[in-house]
């Protein structure tokens, strides 16, 4: 039996488990090699490797905890859970039965990418969601918001210290008509209509066509689409969740632990707020030692 099975091997996945490993405690963590960032040709804001491909950062990581006996990482998917407190068990897409005193889910989130031509091509590259990962690469250009909700007008706020050149894109939405006056007090203009299609150009450069047939050129163009959990082992468990403004996050208290004793989670899966490498791994790293304590006598 393992004391601590993970499952998920992203960032906040492979931080628990170097801290488990540290402690000698025997891990197993199932990874399906699928990263929420695999789309993006760099990660910023990482202390030490700012402006490295996340899967090289990733890989360097596997290869860093090679140096731990009691780690093992795993090639598969985790199709079910069962049991409870120190005799959980945990069935692998392949059939193999494994047991562990302790879980940690760190399987992360998917974004639900619209329906519109060009979208999932630029995503991650002339389509981004967040300033801090992406905004000083672009400081100074144009921007593009795709209004997604009340919380893209703090966006616009937020945006201010990257750039004085942005354009809000309504996407179908009725943006309030106060919400429009201090956008135009701003000198910030709102193209109405729908988003039909937007086109690449270089890696920071999109043009966004609209169904009343104008087209609008911008240097990066920031979008926050749904996201879903990216396995549904936490329904099955009947774990408690919040609403975000963008989907579900499983509810954890500060040590990580979840709605079931033993259970902890930690990344994008259980981040409610901002997702980032940075709070991912600090969430897995506390999710690790947590699990860690927990089985002290």
């Amino acid at each position: 039996m393992d004391d601590v099975i993970i499952i998920g091997g992203s960032f906040a996945g492979l931080a628990a488990a170097l801290q488990l490993g540290r402690a000698r405690r025997k891990v197993t963590v199932l990874d399906t090699g699928l990263p929420r960032n695999r789309f993006a040709d760099h990660s910023h804001g990482l202390l030490g490797h700012d402006h490295k491909p996340p899967l090289e950062i990733l890989a360097e990581a596997r290869q860093q905890l090679a140096r731990y006996p009691t780690i093992k990482l795993v090639n598969a998917r985790a199709d079910s859970i069962s049991g409870a407190i120190d005799n959980f068990f945990v069935l692998t897409a392949d059939g193999e039965s494994l047991a562990a005193r302790r879980l940690i889910l760190s399987y992360g989130v998917a974004d639900q990418m619209p329906d519109v031509p060009g979208f999932i091509e630029g995503w991650g590259s002339t389509i981004v969601p967040c300033p801090y990962c992406d905004g000083f690469e672009v400081a100074g250009r144009h921007w593009g918001l795709i209004w997604s909700g009340p919380l893209s007008h703090n966006y616009v706020r937020l945006y201010k210290d990257w750039t004085d050149t942005l354009t809000v894109f309504a996407n179908g939405h009725d943006i309030p008509s106060d919400i429009r006056a201090d956008l135009a007090r701003r000198n910030i203009p709102v193209v109405d209509g729908l988003i039909t299609e937007i086109d690449h150009y270089e890696s920071h450069n999109a043009t966004v066509k609209l169904d009343a047939g104008s087209h609008v050129a911008v240097d990066i163009l920031f979008a926050h689409p749904h996201n879903k959990p990216s396995a549904s082992l936490h329904e099955s468990l009947d774990l408690a969740t919040v609403t975000t403004p963008f989907g579900i996050a499983l509810q954890v208290d500060e040590r990580r632990e979840t709605s079931i004793p033993g259970i902890y989670a930690a990344g994008d899966l259980a981040n409610p707020l901002m997702a980032s490498v940075t709070t991912a791994s600090w969430q897995g790293a506390i999710a690790g030692i947590s699990a860690q304590q927990s089985m002290l006598v």
